[in-house]
């Protein structure tokens, strides 16, 4: 079970960077990928040329579809066979035209999260979601 995340621009704060190391130690199998902020159309360029063909191309967007935890670690352990590669959008999100390119279109909440936290989040959950699958005493 590989998980990669591509995420436009890099963390600032220490104390999410902090949240961060925690869960990639926790989870050895999570690549993350960060590219530089640009013009979505840049942004979408360079986010194309890192997805391999048999890649499942899943952005992060306020308006995806919202999955409980249970949901989402149902949906990855359906999904393992093929790489999923999460991503997440810089400040000013990311391009519409992504959604045309997407095998699914998630949501952390209906709620708008700065691309810091969302990114946190994400890889919080995909942690809770091995936990899930793998039966471990995380997820309560």
């Amino acid at each position: 079970m590989k998980f990669n995340i591509i995420a436009v621009g890099k963390i600032k704060k220490n104390w999410i960077n902090a949240g961060m190391q925690e869960y990639l130690k926790r989870l050895p199998q999570l690549d993350i990928i960060e590219i530089k902020d640009a013009s979505k159309e840049k942004e979408l360029s360079k986010i194309l040329s890192l997805v391999k063909k048999n890649d499942k191309l899943i952005p992060l967007s306020e308006t995806g579809e919202l999955l409980t935890s249970l949901e989402f670690a149902s949906f990855i352990k359906q999904e393992f066979l093929q790489p999923l590669v999460f991503v997440i959008g810089g400040p000013e999100g990311l391009s519409e035209q992504i959604n045309n390119y997407a095998y699914k279109v998630l949501s952390l909440s209906k709620m708008t999260l700065p691309h810091e936290m969302a990114r946190l989040c994400l890889v919080e959950q995909l942690y809770r979601a091995y936990t899930i699958i793998q039966n471990k005493n995380y997820h309560k």
